[in-house]
Parts: structure tokens; C-alpha cells; sequence
């Protein structure tokens, strides 16, 4: 069986944890693991391939994140734009199809939900499994514990699929859970790849046309490609309106699995808080000092350096990270959306991206930053190198901390040690490059009217990466 993860999001509604460029399933949340790798540890156990489907920007995060918990085969589809689950997964299916293995089970997951009864789970996926060879699409239906109104449902009658149901209000939720054969519907799915393919050929036959004429002829070692042009024309739906809401193979597996979608606040506070005065902290540092609560109950605190003491305050939000706080009532952080809305109008780097950036070289971290300086400190990993790049607006000097730089500027190239400094000015094509064997880690200090990340101009870039 070959598991399709689907990498696509931007979780909004966990800023400022979580932003367009780190989103929520790549924050280390738990044990200094991300969703995503909590994914690809508890699917390896069933299944013998990854597949996963990615933008370029989260292909770079995703890669890094593996080389620490992948142990099966890996192919990746990268998507120009997102066009939301239909298409993503019709694509990864003749991805598939292509690869000789139209026939093989896959098991579509996204990359951002918690599973916590993996026993259940391994149970709930050989009854999938059953259904899935008779050539039927098997959906995941959860059992629900209280009425959400954010989750749409799935009505059965044991593996039968009655009906499908839209986001309800309160009160049809109730209703739903004292009737108890009304599941939350997961977003997972297993089913032979061909016969995905035969039915979103018969109910959406404009998006299978384009998916097919969008797939490259062929992939790039274990990269499948698609062109943007192609990608744009392939109509935008999800999986439910598309296929499962409309055909006669749908069969549903109602489980029990510890699962959650932790799409909000609401949904982390019920997984890390305390028993003693049901507060709930989640330290993002190893180090991080224990927040202070005096005569303060039902609190989310997300903490990372700094010491936060509460007094005679309940029901709270607190998230604090190196460049923003989220202070809020617990039972409006679905309001959260709005606050980036407006961010992203007066500040829009806070929602795109934190001090602490991942790149497919290495990281870098601002220190400080002010109107017309800025200061990085950078790590570029062994035989990884930056974009040959210029800048309209900043010079910038380099400091070696450690490790040893070849520095390209002009026409000459030369080596920086530690200890040992550059001057790259305003307008010079420059580039950073780790020939060593050890991390190169280097202050970078920028001086000019505009520091900001889009004044890059890229003119050659092993990454694939145009701005």
C-alpha cells in the first residue's frame, strides 16, 4: 500500500505558531516532532511507499523533516498552486498509474492531523484495506465525542454510506451525536489508484482531462513536476464534491482512534492540558522556564524564552513567540483568521514567516531588526549553497562563526575563515556557498533603506526557486 500525503495548508487559525512558511503541520508541537513527521511515522508502519504532495516552498521543510524519521521509498509531486483535494490526489494517482502500480491500495492522508491510538488505527486501515480490493473507495468516519460544528459528518449504517452531510449548527450536531451512526468525516481515504481514476472519469470529467493533460511525461528522479499554466486549468475541488458525495462505490469505516484535526486553539488546549489546575503549556524550547500560575485556571500558554507569570486570570489564550503574542479568550480563537487578515494588510512578513527560516540550504534567524538595519545569523548546511542573487536596496557585510565560506562576488570567488569577514554591496552579484564538511555558520549584518525578503533577485538557483 502506498501512502499519498497530502501537504497543502497554511494554517491560519494557529497563528502565530504557524505561518504560510512553517504551517502548522511542520511546527514541532509534540516531542520535538511535527504533525508531519508523526505522519509519515505512523503510516511507514502500514504502508510500504510514501508519496507525498507538496508546494515548493514546503517540499524544502518537508525533505529536511525526513531525513530524520523516513525509512520507505519517497516520491514527491510538486504543485505550482493548489487546487485543493481532488486534484491533488487524481494527480498522485496517475503519478502512480505511471509508475506501473495503478493497482496497488493507497492511503490518502493529510499531513496535519494527531492519531494517538495507533493500535485502532492499524485495525480501522485492514478494514479499509478489505473494502478498498473489492474495488470500493473507503472513507474514515470518527466517532464523535461532542458536537463540532467546524467538522462536515457522514451518516451510516455499518460499512453503508446513507449520506453526507455539510457543516451543521449546533443544535443538528447534538442531534447527530445522540443518534450515534453520524461520524466526523476524517479526510482519509483508501482505494486502488485506478479506480479513483474510473470514477472521477465518470462524475468530474473536465478535472480528469486536465489532470491528465497537466501530468509531466516524465518525473525528475523522484520529483513529478507540474507546469503552472497546466496546474491553473485544472478546475478547484475537494474529494467529498467531486467523487465520494456522488458515487456508488463509497464505503465508510467508522473508527475509534484518539484522531484529531488540532485546526484550532480550542482543539491543542484539550491535548496538552494539566490535570492539577487544568491550565495547558506547551514549552516550544527544551529550556524554557515553567510559566507562573498563581489562582489561574483553564489557560493555553505557548511559551518559548521568556517567563510568563498569570494572576487571577482563566480561560485565556497566551502564544508567544521571538516576534509576535497572541493574547485572547479561549472561546474566541476562532478569531484568530481576522487577526491575520489584518496582518497581513500592516505586517504581512508575520504572517508569511518566523525570525527562525527554514531554506532549502540550511536555516537563518533575525536577531534584530530595525528600519534600515537588520541582523541574521545564518547556517548553511555541508555541500549546500544560496542563490547567485542581488539586491536593489541593502549592502551587506558577512562574519564567519564557524566553518569555512566560498564566496562568490562579480567574477571572483574566494574563501572566508573565522573570524575572518566580507563586504557584499548594493547591486554586486553575490553568492554563499558550504563546500565543507561541518555547518557554515555566519552573521550576516544588512545595511540600507529596505531589508525586507523580496528584495532578492535570483538569477541562478539550484533549488528551482525564481524569486
Amino acid at each position: 500500500m502506498i501512502n499519498i500525503i497530502l501537504c497543502g495548508g497554511s494554517g491560519t487559525r494557529l497563528w502565530p505558531l504557524s505561518r504560510t512558511m512553517l504551517p502548522k503541520q511542520f511546527v514541532r508541537l509534540f516531542n520535538d516532532r511535527s504533525l508531519f513527521q508523526e505522519t509519515v511515522l505512523r503510516n511507514q508502519a502500514v504502508c510500504e511507499q510514501l508519496f507525498i504532495v507538496s508546494n515548493r516552498e514546503q517540499y524544502f521543510l518537508a525533505i529536511d523533516q525526513l531525513e530524520q524519521v523516513a525509512s520507505r521509498p519517497l516520491e514527491f509531486l510538486l504543485e505550482p498552486v493548489g487546487r485543493n483535494t481532488a486534484p491533488a490526489i487524481a494527480l498522485a494517482c496517475l503519478a502512480i498509474e505511471a509508475d506501473g502500480k495503478g493497482d496497488e491500495l493507497v492511503l490518502v492522508t493529510t499531513s496535519d492531523h494527531l492519531i494517538k491510538d495507533q493500535q485502532a488505527y492499524e485495525k480501522a486501515i485492514l478494514n479499509a484495506k478489505a473494502l478498498a480490493e473489492k474495488n470500493n473507495l473507503v472513507t474514515f468516519g470518527i466517532k464523535p465525542t461532542y458536537p463540532e460544528v467546524g467538522f462536515g459528518y457522514i451518516e451510516s449504517k455499518g460499512h453503508e454510506v446513507l449520506s453526507f452531510k455539510e457543516k451543521p449548527n449546533l443544535e443538528t450536531a447534538q442531534s447527530y451525536l445522540n443518534k450515534g451512526n453520524y461520524y466526523w468525516n476524517s479526510g482519509m481515504f483508501c482505494f486502488k489508484a485506478s479506480v479513483f481514476l474510473e470514477e472521477l472519469k465518470k462524475y468530474a470529467p473536465e478535472m480528469y482531462q486536465a489532470c491528465l493533460s497537466a501530468m509531466p511525461k516524465n518525473k525528475n528522479d523522484s520529483e513529478w513536476h507540474i507546469d503552472l499554466a497546466a496546474m491553473k486549468a485544472i478546475p478547484e475541488d475537494s474529494i467529498d464534491y467531486a467523487v465520494m458525495e456522488r458515487s456508488s462505490r463509497v464505503k465508510v469505516v467508522p473508527c475509534d482512534i484518539g484522531w484529531s484535526d488540532l485546526g484550532s486553539f480550542d482543539a491543542l488546549f484539550e491535548e496538552v492540558k494539566q490535570a492539577k489546575d487544568n491550565n495547558a503549556v506547551l514549552s516550544r524550547l527544551e529550556n524554557s522556564p515553567p510559566p507562573i500560575c498563581i489562582d489561574s485556571n483553564n489557560n493555553l500558554l505557548v511559551t518559548r524564552e521568556r517567563q510568563i507569570a498569570l494572576i487571577d486570570v482563566n480561560d485565556l489564550l497566551i502564544v508567544d513567540t521571538s516576534d509576535a503574542i497572541l493574547i485572547s479568550s479561549k472561546a474566541s480563537s476562532q478569531k484568530v483568521k481576522q487577526v491575520v487578515a489584518e496582518i497581513k494588510k500592516n505586517a504581512p512578513e508575520l504572517a508569511e514567516i518566523h525570525r527562525l527560516a527554514h531554506r532549502p540550504w540550511g536555516i537563518y534567524e533575525v536577531l534584530e531588526a530595525s528600519e534600515q538595519y537588520k541582523v541574521k545569523r545564518i547556517v548553511v548546511k555541508p555541500g549546500n549553497k544560496l542563490s547567485l542573487q542581488k539586491h536593489f536596496h541593502r549592502n551587506e557585510h558577512w562574519i564567519v562563526v564557524s566553518g569555512t565560506a566560498t564566496v562568490t562576488v562579480d567574477s571572483k570567488e574566494f574563501l572566508v575563515r573565522p573570524n575572518e569577514s566580507t563586504y557584499i554591496q548594493m547591486g554586486q552579484l553575490h553568492r554563499l556557498e558550504n563546500q565543507g564538511k561541518i555547518d557554515l555558520v555566519m552573521i550576516e549584518v544588512q545595511v540600507g533603506e529596505y531589508t525586507g525578503e523580496d528584495d532578492i533577485v535570483r538569477i541562478e538557483d539550484v533549488y528551482g526557486r525564481s524569486k
